[in-house]
C-alpha cells in the first residue's frame, strides 16, 4: 500500500501516464466535463477538498511548463488568481489566459479534470 505522495490511485495514474504537451485541468465543481474526458470528483462537501489544496498536493508530483486560466478569473475569483500566481510564477512558468468559453473548448484536450 502507498504511504506516501498522491494516494488517490485514479489522479496517480493520470501523472504517470502524462507526456510533454500533456494537459490536466483542476476546476472547481462547476465546470462542465467534455464528453470523453475522464472527471476524477474529490468533492466530499462544497469547497472540500479547497481547489487551493488540490492545486498544492498536485503542483508538488507533477511537472508543469505553463498555467492556462480563463481570464475572467481575476475579476470573478481573484483570491484563487492571487494563489496561482504566487504558486506558479510568471517568471517560471508560462501563463495562457483566455475568455471562459476558449477555456472550457480547451478542456476538450485534457487527459482529466479533477
Amino acid at each position: 500500500m502507498q504511504r506516501h505522495s498522491i494516494l488517490n490511485s485514479h489522479i496517480a495514474k493520470v501523472l504517470a501516464d502524462l507526456g510533454h504537451t500533456d494537459t490536466i485541468c483542476i476546476s472547481d465543481c462547476g465546470l462542465p466535463v467534455p464528453e470523453g474526458v475522464q472527471k476524477i470528483d474529490l468533492a466530499l462537501d462544497f469547497g472540500v477538498p479547497s481547489f487551493e489544496q488540490v492545486v498544492s498536493i498536485i503542483a508538488k508530483h507533477m511537472k508543469s511548463e505553463a498555467v492556462h486560466v480563463a481570464k475572467e478569473i481575476k475579476e470573478n475569483n481573484p483570491e484563487a488568481y492571487d494563489f496561482l500566481e504566487s504558486t506558479f510564477p510568471s517568471s517560471q512558468y508560462e501563463w495562457i489566459e483566455t475568455s471562459h468559453e476558449a477555456f472550457k473548448e480547451a478542456t476538450k484536450q485534457c487527459k482529466c479534470i479533477i
